[in-house]
């Protein structure tokens, strides 16, 4: 479990027009006005604060960027979320004393993971309001993890207050969900993201709007394409290869490409984050040879192990952001076979499935937007993706 950089947030005042920033930690938590309210109304001297919340929404909704605003206005020295005063701000940084924000790039949460922020939430805060604990990814607990977090949500001490975010709440155990008062997010539309990423980080307007619909809503999608070299160009020649499938063959080199690249992508980021582990671990230990006593050589063991399961995790990462771009061309596709007018994600291969849609019908394009799902449930669900991947890409061949 590691420590999550925040991202500087600034909150809707009152009275602030729906889709409009206004100064305060809530500038950055885009198009969920209704939440905002909520959370504010609940942080106000009038309001009734929970002690445990459940913060729902899709990937890219900005979960915990709205956790992580809720709690600075909690800990906000003019109760506000001003944005200004130094609790607001180094609640933004994660570096506020009693705020703890917590997630894993590994398959799951471990219950020692989840025991010692148990322990955390039974301490007094020291210099703010609250003791606040920020649990991303909370879907990542195993049915013994929840029942170690059971009872520090069902009897908290007076200050402390727990935010688990997670993608829906049927993912959390329902003796968890019961106990927590849910907040849902919704993905926020296009022209919202794109506003953000220009306002926040300087992306150029047209950019960041390609950028914003690229990513469906996915605020940290569109990021990665707005700022990532050859994202968009990536994604487009993914587009292109799909609907160019027409054999089986094909799609099996495709499918094995495909893994190929998620493999390399993931190994990178996990080889660099094991190494920068590594590295910290050896000098807490004081070892600057490299030679590890055999009383430490079992955490590091363990730091090796944990590298595999956040490589495996990333694939599966990978991947699931391909059969998400993938789920958005066959929908463009299905859009223009009915003839609903709406506009296309994928603008820059609207030729291309103009084509195909004519050489199809809607049953079947609604066949293969089904096996996308499947294939995402089947990765999830640890079916060796490969196999997953080929199954889908071979029944794409077969029906275009």
């Amino acid at each position: 479990m590691t420590s999550v950089p925040a991202v500087d947030a600034p909150a809707c005042a009152p009275g602030t027009p729906s889709g409009a920033p206004a100064p305060g930690v809530w500038a950055d938590v885009v198009g969920q006005d209704a939440a905002v309210a909520q959370f504010r109304r609940a942080a106000s001297p009038e309001g009734s604060l929970a002690q445990a919340w459940l913060i729902t929404g899709p990937p890219g909704s900005g979960r915990s960027t709205a956790a992580r605003a809720f709690a600075a206005t909690l800990q906000c020295e003019q109760g506000t979320g001003c944005g200004q005063c130094r609790a607001c701000r180094t609640t933004l940084a994660n570096t506020h004393p009693d705020v703890t924000v917590v997630a894993t790039d590994k398959l799951s949460i471990a219950k020692e993971e989840v025991r010692a922020l148990v322990m955390t939430a039974q301490r007094a805060p020291a210099t703010g309001r609250h003791r606040v604990l920020i649990v991303e990814d909370a879907d990542r607990m195993t049915a013994g993890t929840f029942n170690v977090l059971l009872k520090s949500i069902e009897e908290p001490p007076p200050s402390t207050v727990w935010m688990l975010c997670a993608p829906s709440a049927e993912d959390l155990a329902a003796t968890i969900r019961s106990r927590c008062r849910l907040v849902t997010l919704t993905l926020p539309g296009s022209d919202v993201v794109a506003e953000l990423l220009r306002r926040r980080d300087g992306v150029d307007e047209q950019l960041a709007l390609r950028a914003a619909r690229a990513a469906q809503g996915h605020i940290g999608l569109a990021l990665r394409y707005a700022t990532q070299e050859g994202a968009l160009a990536a994604r487009e020649e993914s587009a292109r290869t799909l609907l160019s499938l027409r054999r089986t063959g094909d799609a099996v080199l495709a499918a094995q490409a495909l893994v190929d690249r998620a493999t390399a992508e993931a190994k990178e980021h996990a080889d660099q984050v094991a190494l920068e582990e590594k590295e910290r671990f050896l000098r807490s230990a004081g070892i600057e040879d490299g030679k590890v006593p055999p009383s430490l050589r079992g955490q590091l063991r363990q730091l090796e192990e944990d590298a595999k399961r956040r490589q495996t995790r990333l694939v599966r990462d990978v991947l699931d952001r391909y059969l998400l771009d993938a789920h958005s061309v066959l929908r463009d596709m299905l859009s223009t076979q009915l003839g609903t007018g709406a506009e296309l994600v994928n603008i820059d291969v609207a030729d291309q499935i103009a084509q195909v849609a004519a050489q199809g019908s809607g049953r079947i394009t609604l066949g293969l937007l089904d096996a996308v799902q499947e294939a995402r449930t089947r990765i999830a669900g640890n079916v060796p993706p490969l196999l997953a991947i080929e199954a889908l890409l071979a029944r794409v061949a077969t029906a275009l």
